[in-house]
């Protein structure tokens, strides 16, 4: 199980990361936003594998309707990671976001 620290810890180890707020939620930027906690127990990260985490792992990745327009956002919750896994979510969700190429 992993918490809002362990984010925080993971985020700001990648180069050029910032935090700030968004949504009234710590967030944290590379090139552009990569993780933002969406509650105290859910975060939101990047991936290029959506679908296949939320068939695979439903009790753990989840949308809410606001995510589903966009094609690699996704639901994580905390508490059912453990921390290689969250570090290996940070990890994609930053090299999507400092990626170049336009996403949805």
């Amino acid at each position: 199980m992993v918490s809002e620290d362990d984010v925080r810890s993971a985020c700001l180890a990648l180069p050029g990361t910032t935090e700030r707020l968004s949504w009234n939620r710590p967030a944290w930027f590379a090139r552009t936003l990569f993780a933002r906690m969406w509650d105290d127990t859910v975060l939101t990260v990047k991936t290029d594998e959506r679908a296949a985490l939320l068939a695979t792992q439903p009790g753990v990745f989840l949308l809410h309707p606001h995510h589903e327009r966009y094609d690699s956002l996704v639901l994580v919750r905390l508490g059912r990671l453990d921390h290689d896994q969250l570090l290996e979510l940070i990890q994609e969700s930053y090299a999507i976001a400092n990626d170049a190429s336009p996403r949805r």
